[in-house]
């Protein structure tokens, strides 16, 4: 049975940091494409970052760019986003996402979720 559990949401204040974290079980980690999304109130799910299996590629929401860094440890089977100089409109429900395509297959998972809120 896979599990991607999420922790390391909170409240913070507009300008602070933290530090998002998943363990996955029940999968081979170093196979999958890592990613965080998130949902706000009355929004859609959106990708907020992504980490390529090998630890070769990354990519970020453009709100995100400068602030957010998505980082693996296939050792220990964690993905972790911190997130810095947070602002308000950051607040939502960051998911844990697992990923793999294999010719016309794919095959993927996804977190409970995390609540991250910004405010003051």
């Amino acid at each position: 049975q896979v599990q991607l559990v999420e922790s390391g949401g909170g409240l913070v204040q507009p300008g602070g940091s933290l530090r998002l974290s998943c363990t996955a079980s029940g999968l081979t980690f170093s196979r999958y494409a890592m990613s965080w999304y998130r949902q706000a109130p009355g929004k859609e799910r959106e990708l907020v970052a992504r980490i390529t299996s090998d630890d070769f590629y990354t990519n970020y929401l453009d709100s995100v760019k400068e602030r957010f860094t998505i980082s693996r440890d296939n050792a220990e089977q964690t993905v972790s986003l911190q997130m810095n100089s947070l602002k308000s409109e950051d607040t939502g429900v960051y998911y844990c996402h697992a990923s793999i395509t294999i010719g016309t297959m794919r095959d993927e998972f996804w977190g409970q979720g995390t609540q991250v809120t910004v405010s003051s």
